[in-house]
């Protein structure tokens, strides 16, 4: 093997990454983004990211800044409840038995297999129009 020269050697040392983390993809190619990369990222619940594919062929990971379309208020709103929550807990009321039973009558009868496989994508878009489960843009 020959010895790095020095120029290739600071490259080499520009393009090392400082520090590196897995995750592994599920059956759905669904993946949970580590902790210190929702860190660095400053990444939240709900938040966006996006992949950049560059010429060398590494794919950056990089988080979405709001659309200037969003609602502005949303995301304050929501802290402003994560506070009251976190500052109140004595607040919280549970939900009514009546009103957990009127939910099941709505949506008890529909089943979603979270671990199931995506199926090839087809003319149907990937819904599955046989099974009778709401999907594929059917409305309750």
């Amino acid at each position: 093997m020959a010895p790095l020269s020095s120029s290739a050697a600071a490259a080499s040392a520009v393009d090392a990454p400082q520090q590196e983390v897995e995750s592994t993809l599920t059956d759905r190619y669904q993946t949970t983004v580590p902790q210190p990369v929702r860190r660095a990222l400053g990444l939240r619940k709900r938040d966006r990211i996006r992949y950049a594919f560059r010429s060398n062929g590494e794919v950056v990971l990089e988080r979405v800044s709001p659309e200037p379309d969003d609602d502005p208020a949303l995301a304050p709103f929501l802290a402003l409840l994560e506070q009251d929550i976190a500052s109140h807990p004595e607040r919280l009321k549970p939900i009514a038995a009546d009103l957990v039973a009127r939910l099941q009558d709505l949506v008890g009868g529909i089943e979603v297999d979270l671990d199931a496989p995506l199926p090839d994508d087809d003319e149907t878009g990937g819904c599955d129009t046989d099974s009778g489960n709401i999907g594929c843009g059917d409305t309750i």
